[in-house]
């Protein structure tokens, strides 16, 4: 039996004690100190810097088996490890490592009328399982994140980022037991065997969330199966609302970035709404520049007879692409826009551009997503971008957090009551 394969019959058995030792590690992860955890990271960080050689070998393993498989040039993406995303994986460590530490914090406090001293702190939640596809730099982002705020982690990446999630894991975990980190506080799922996942959702004993990343079919199984209480992270339709009131020339520019600097993301617009009041002069340049930039635009009626583009079904309103094709629709209100976003979307990003403050206010009230801006892309919708280091996801639950779940977000509250001898009567 390999180191990375494990048969598919034991795959309970592997779990159960992978279970175990996460629950063991994390009983000793609560009481370490901010000054280890730091270290841990900024050691790892140095690790990947060192190691971009390894990092690159064993992701050249998975992207020659994904075209292999004949893997679609926006999951491609997805999967590739270059230098630059290395040094990203690396800054984003030292960005977690910057933060101010979550545990410990009093939230709130207060004097009970009969003299007891009530507070709550911050307290990690314990063993986060991490269920998650395609993109490798997800291993480092959710363990840094779990190791900071003094959780330990359980991580089961997709079959198609098997080699360089190893290798990633690998380098963290030896960097982070080196400063002082348990063993097990960041364990890997070794096996490719999908059984994993199953058993994964069972392991209520140990786990205490689970936080899944990835496409509607893996997390309609996980809602299911999970014995666990889940925080979603769920597709990403995002949309930008161009309002008659709208600069055009920031809109154009904002559009572009929000659907073409990186198309295969969560964040990346997937539906323009413009209205119609602009849609004459705003489509033309927008779609040309979109098609010269090999985005497919798939537009409604009023949007073909405007320029040329494929004619858009009501399938494509619900779409998420992850690649360079994009819906397009004309609406004639502000109110259109906001009822077409909360019904078609995935309430996950969502943008206006306007130079009208009590449009901006409105559309800000009304459309029900995580995250919603006004003249901005968004593909900002990100734990970096947003100031929290990395993230270990985007939430579209409205129960424990919402958007980007980071530090904060990893923990939990506990009561702490000081008395003198206080009984209830």
């Amino acid at each position: 039996m390999s180191e990375t394969t494990i048969v598919a019959s034991g795959v309970r058995e592997e779990l159960e004690r992978i279970g175990a030792q996460a629950r063991g590690a994390a009983n000793r992860m609560r009481s370490l100190s901010t000054s280890v955890k730091n270290a841990a990271l900024l050691r790892a960080a140095a690790g990947f810097r060192d190691s971009k050689e390894t990092l690159r070998s064993a992701n050249a393993k998975d992207l020659a088996a994904g075209q292999e498989k004949g893997l679609s040039s926006a999951l491609l993406d997805r999967l590739e490890l270059t230098d630059k995303r290395v040094e990203e994986m690396a800054k984003g460590l030292e960005a977690v490592a910057a933060l101010p530490d979550p545990v410990g914090n009093v939230e709130s406090q207060y004097v009970h009328p009969n003299g007891m001293r009530i507070a709550q702190l911050r307290q990690p939640i314990g063993v986060i399982g991490i269920i998650y596809e395609s993109r490798p730099n997800v291993t480092a982002d959710a363990a840094s994140l779990c190791l900071k705020s003094g959780n330990t982690c359980i991580l089961r990446g997709g079959s198609e980022a098997i080699h360089s999630n190893l290798a990633i894991a690998g380098i963290l975990i030896e960097n982070a037991m080196a400063a002082g980190i348990p063993e097990y506080a960041v364990q890997i799922i070794k096996t490719t065997d999908r059984a994993a996942v199953g058993e994964l959702l069972k392991l209520d004993k140990y786990v205490d969330v689970i936080v899944p990343r990835g496409g509607k079919g893996l997390i309609a199984r996980i809602y299911e199966e999970s014995r666990i209480p889940v925080v979603a992270h769920l597709d990403g339709n995002c949309h930008t609302y161009v309002d008659k009131h709208a600069d055009l020339a920031m809109a154009q520019r904002v559009c572009l970035n929000a659907k073409l600097q990186r198309p295969a993301t969560c964040n990346a617009m997937e539906t323009l709404l413009v209205h119609g009041d602009v849609a004459e002069a705003f489509l033309p340049v927008m779609v040309t520049a979109l098609q010269l930039a090999n985005c497919e635009v798939r537009g409604c009626d009023r949007t073909c007879r405007i320029i040329a583009c494929t004619p858009a079904t009501d399938e494509d309103w619900f779409t998420e692409y992850l690649d360079r094709i994009l819906a397009v629709k004309v609406v004639d209100s502000p109110e259109e826009a906001i009822a077409h976003i909360n019904h078609y979307g995935s309430h996950h990003s969502d943008a206006i551009i306007t130079e009208s403050y009590t449009t901006a206010e409105r559309f800000l009230e009304e459309v029900d997503s995580a995250a919603v801006f006004v003249n901005a892309s968004t593909r900002f919708t990100d734990g970096y971008e947003f100031g929290l280091g990395a993230e270990i996801g985007i939430s579209t639950s409205k129960l424990h957090c919402r958007g980007p779940m980071a530090l904060r977000e990893l923990t939990t509250l506990k009561y702490v009551i000081r008395g003198a001898g206080q009984v209830r009567e």
